[in-house]
């Protein structure tokens, strides 16, 4: 029977948001799938943009090939969260699957979410 558990994105402390700093890839760290083939990673990322303008934000979605790793979002200024990705899966591999971000302004997007750890 399968388990799941809910946890923070491995690129957070202690639940804390993650504030983007990289501006091209790779992407500033966000998350790292797991190493073991028969686990699913179900991840849920909301982003804030603490700027006056709107900032074009891009993640990586397990690599860095544009356009099939790129999931592109231009965030609203000052208005709070926005959900980016709802719910995906990334699947456990021997050399594990990362998720980066990087914007189109540096230190202005900050991402928050939470994973839910599927093993079989």
């Amino acid at each position: 029977m399968a388990t799941f558990n809910k946890t923070i994105l491995s690129g957070s402390t202690d639940g804390k948001g993650i504030k983007v700093a990289a501006t091209a890839t790779a992407g500033t760290l966000i998350h790292t799938g797991s190493s073991t083939a028969t686990t699913l990673d179900e991840i849920w990322l909301y982003a804030v943009n603490t700027s006056a303008s709107d900032v074009k934000l891009t993640v990586e979605w397990g690599g860095v090939a544009s356009p099939d790793d790129h999931i592109e979002y231009t965030v609203k200024a000052e208005n709070g969260l926005y959900l980016i990705v709802a719910g995906s899966l990334i699947k456990g591999n021997a050399t594990p699957l990362v998720v980066r971000a990087f914007a189109a302004t540096a230190n202005v997007i900050v991402i928050h979410g939470y994973v839910n750890r599927i093993t079989a």
